[in-house]
Formats: structure tokens, C-alpha cells, sequence
């Protein structure tokens, strides 16, 4: 008898066209009201990326015409790029694209390569010439 009375409680709608209709318009317009929320208030985080050897020109004035590829090492670090069939030459180049953080702090990218320092050594693996010092932020 109670199955009896919980089937007469059960009130079954008739299928409308006009109101699946008017169902389907109004989560349309929510999930598109949510999307372009999303695009325009949450972001990705994005890593700063920076490429190559960060140097400054007081680091670089400690350099010296004389000096051996060891001492240079310890200034400077590792140059970006020891060419092979230059090997007298070395490249410090940095690049440095500001992500999130960056970005927060206003840190300003550095690109194509504008923060260029060469060091260039002679035969006995002394330092001859050191090129592109103005480059190079000041701190």
C-alpha cells in the first residue's frame, strides 16, 4: 500500500519543447559567463625565464687583460657558448623573459641577446680583448 502512495506523489511534467529550450540557453550563457571570467581573472602561472649568464659591469671590470681562462671562470661563471672552431672566444650572452613573478616585481625582459660580454684569449690562454662591457646592466 505504501508503494501505491509514494507513485500517486510523483508528478511527471509533460516534455516542453519551449522550456528544454529555455534550459539549454541559460547553461550556455552560464558556462560562457564562467569561461571568459576565467580568461580574464584566474591566469596561468608562468616561470621567469632567464638564458644564459646574468653579468654586470662590476663583475666584468674585475677582468683583466693578462689574466688566465681559470681566473675568468671564477669571475664570470661558464660562457654561454665556447665555439669549437673559435676557441680563443668565449660568449657571455643573457636573455631573460619575465614570467609571474617578473612581471610582479617589474622586471624588464632583455632580449635578442642585448646583454652580450666576449672575452677573447691568446695562444697561451691569456686574456687579449674584452668586448661589449657597456652592454652589461650597471648592478
Amino acid at each position: 500500500m505504501s508503494h501505491l502512495t509514494m507513485i500517486k506523489t510523483l508528478i511527471f511534467r509533460p516534455f516542453s519543447p519551449a522550456r528544454a529550450l529555455r534550459n539549454i540557453i541559460l547553461t550556455s550563457m552560464l558556462s560562457a559567463t564562467v569561461a571568459m571570467s576565467g580568461c580574464s581573472l584566474l591566469s596561468v602561472y608562468k616561470i621567469d625565464l632567464p638564458q644564459g649568464t646574468a653579468i654586470t659591469q662590476a663583475q666584468a671590470q674585475k677582468l683583466q687583460v693578462g689574466m688566465n681562462q681559470n681566473q675568468v671562470l671564477y669571475i664570470l661563471g661558464s660562457p654561454a657558448i665556447k665555439d669549437t672552431l673559435e676557441p680563443k672566444r668565449w660568449d657571455y650572452i643573457y636573455d631573460y623573459q619575465a614570467g609571474t613573478e617578473g612581471q610582479r616585481q617589474g622586471i624588464a625582459d632583455v632580449k635578442n641577446a642585448s646583454q652580450h660580454l666576449i672575452v677573447y684569449f691568446d695562444d697561451n690562454g691569456l686574456v687579449s680583448r674584452i668586448e661589449g662591457i657597456e652592454s652589461l646592466p650597471a648592478s
